[in-house]
């Protein structure tokens, strides 16, 4: 099929939903990336129009990542001045690696903007004439040298395996501030980072840590230059909204003060990026105006490091973090168990008769609230210090065989909406394990719901439960991966921003990164771990069968559920 063809059947399929529109978004923008010098201008223009129309049912970071993807590899100068004219972090993400030939460089220059252009001028890999007309537009006054380390992590984001992304860019699971859940497993994400991996310390050649530095904003509160530290810890953040937990950000009284256009004094910044540039900053800033028109175009501040004075002794950024998380969590748990309690109230008739349409939509509403405490309950977990390297002492057992059967009734209906089979046969035995019957249920529930939840229509999903020998003191659950997480690295698949295309509920708003790291804190808990192979993922749980009746049989009879 040809490109001119392709395009004519993607646009006469208008999209239904926001998947289909963020299919129709990957499709245009690969063809444009890899054949737009070929196509005809009607097809260049139906196809960026589609584009424009397109961008607002399309999330931010599906953008970034499609821009990331092609950036390198495309050469089409249309399609590179349209995502340069999206959000500063689509337009960045663009404009760093783009390679063209200098004539579409500078047809390009005159439609963008200033930020833009502040990141094209940090380049050092532009014609000598696209740099001076670079000078001419006055965005060397506002551009800085870009540091190695960003531009590796960009590059590393881009291409996680060393090679191009063929579908450009991937699709996360949860909407951008859809939610309060969404918005908190990312944080989450980042809280249990930043908890393993501190900073190191005693390297050789530390830099030096920044200590001030200015910046302005435009009107709308985005930072938009900066003196004194890298461009990419503080471009795009606003001081016009308020940030909390530790997020990068400004505290209230800078949004306050904005919304006033009022001065701004010893306001308190959080920063993220290196270790000279990240923590705690204060800052001082003034509104500024157009002296013609008396316009307001925003704030020229400066920051510095907090006096020893105003930092809390002993509190470090990562517990006001988790105390933030998990105050979250109590303020999600609290409404939650209010509109669970009047459900079951109206359920129950407790107060008097109640129709039966009504008692339907409150059973709804207790089951669904069930879920939705389930959700919260692996986020209270992920909150928690991580368990200690040697595990405490599990007295309980369970047999796997009764907590399969029990998952498999659970994910009944889910596997009919899917249309995915499931066959788990087992290897050995017995198959008892230490652990509670509610955390063996969680652990292989919440694995085999996020499975199932990425694997394609009308497959099987297959595992194995095996005792290998007398000599092993671990069961394992091995599950063959999915097709759609076949070729996945290890580092994709524990991305909280990594969950192909999903569906269940639970799934999609934890994401499968988010599941999988879930379920391998768990089952160290306990003394196991989840393994990620080339073939399958293999949850290890500790035995508790007698040595004597460990034995490897033929495997039994699958059992599947439909």
């Amino acid at each position: 099929m040809t490109s001119d063809s392709m395009i004519a059947t993607i646009l006469r399929q208008a999209p239904t939903d926001r998947r289909a529109g963020i299919t129709a978004w990957r499709q245009l923008t690969d063809i444009l990336a890899q054949r737009g010098n070929q196509l005809g201008e009607s097809d260049i223009r139906r196809s960026l129009h589609a584009l424009a129309v397109l961008r607002r049912q399309v999330p931010e970071n599906i953008r970034r990542d499609c821009a990331l993807a092609i950036a390198r590899h495309g050469r089409f100068a249309p399609l590179v001045a349209f995502y340069a004219n999206d959000v500063p972090a689509v337009s960045v993400a663009m404009l760093r690696h783009a390679r063209l030939a200098e004539a579409d460089w500078l047809a390009l220059l005159p439609a963008t903007g200033a930020t833009a252009r502040s990141v094209l001028a940090g380049r050092e890999d532009l014609p000598q004439g696209v740099r001076r007309a670079l000078v001419s537009l006055g965005a060397a006054s506002v551009a800085l040298p870009q540091p190695e380390a960003n531009e590796s992590a960009v590059i590393a984001e881009a291409a996680p395996n060393g090679a191009p992304q063929s579908a450009v860019g991937r699709e996360e699971a949860a909407e951008s501030g859809a939610s309060q859940i969404s918005e908190l497993v990312r944080r989450i994400d980042k809280f249990q980072s930043a908890r393993a991996q501190p900073s190191p310390r005693g390297s050789k050649g530390p830099a030096s840590p920044r200590t001030a530095f200015r910046f302005e904003t435009g009107p709308d509160g985005v930072v938009n230059w900066v003196e004194g530290i890298a461009r990419g810890a503080a471009i795009g953040l606003s001081i016009a909204e308020a940030a909390f937990g530790g997020e990068p950000g400004t505290d209230n009284a800078a949004a306050g003060a904005f919304r006033q256009r009022a001065e701004i004094v010893n306001a308190r910044m959080m920063l993220e990026g290196a270790a000279t540039e990240s923590g705690e900053w204060r800052f001082s800033a003034l509104p500024w105006f157009d002296p013609a028109t008396g316009q307001f175009r925003g704030y020229r501040g400066s920051a510095r490091r907090p006096l020893r004075s105003e930092t809390p002794y002993g509190r470090s950024p990562i517990q006001e973090s988790g105390d933030s998380i998990r105050q979250l969590i109590h303020e999600l748990r609290s409404p939650l168990n209010a509109i669970s309690g009047f459900a079951q109230i109206i359920s129950g008739q407790m107060f008097g008769p109640v129709s039966g349409a009504y008692r339907a939509m409150a059973e709804t509403i207790v089951t669904d609230a069930a879920s939705v405490q389930a959700i919260i309950d692996d986020l209270d977990t992920a909150t928690r210090e991580p368990p200690a390297t040697t595990p405490l002492s599990v007295e309980e057992t369970v047999d796997l065989i009764g907590v399969l059967s029990h998952v498999e009734s659970d994910l009944a209906p889910l596997l009919a909406e899917q249309h995915v089979d499931l066959s788990i046969s087992r290897v050995g035995g017995p198959f008892i394990t230490r652990s509670g019957d509610a955390n063996a249920r969680r652990m292989i529930g919440r694995l085999m719901t996020a499975l199932v939840d990425i694997s394609e229509a009308g497959t099987m999903l297959v595992g194995q439960l095996v005792t290998e020998s007398a000599h092993d003191d671990m069961l394992q659950l091995r599950i063959v991966r999915p097709a759609s997480i076949r070729f996945a690295s290890a580092a994709d698949l524990l991305d909280p921003g990594f969950s192909p295309e999903g569906e269940a509920p639970g799934a999609a708003i934890l994401s499968l990164g988010f599941s999988l790291r879930l379920v391998d804190s768990l089952a160290r808990g306990i003394g196991g771990r989840l393994d990620i192979g080339h073939n399958a993922l293999t949850l290890h749980l500790p035995s508790a069968n007698p040595r004597a009746a460990v034995g490897v049989d033929a495997p039994q009879d699958a059992q599947q559920s439909e």
